[in-house]
């Protein structure tokens, strides 16, 4: 997987788990307040992933 795939199913993730918690949030559910927070986290390392890949490929092109 790319870098920017990553970067953009992090950004699908993160936003569907901020959905997700508010949802949650407002129906008095906390296992789908739960889910939320953890996707929110996955997203936010799968953007991570993606930033390291890019920084890598950087390092690379320039040796």
């Amino acid at each position: 997987m790319s870098s920017t795939e990553d970067k953009m199913k992090g950004k699908a993730n993160e936003g569907i788990g901020k959905v997700k918690q508010g949802i949650g949030e407002a129906t008095d559910n906390p296992r789908l307040k739960g889910e939320g927070q953890s996707q929110e986290l996955k997203g936010e390392a799968q953007q991570v992933k993606g930033n390291v890949k890019d920084a890598v490929k950087k390092g690379v092109d320039r040796a």
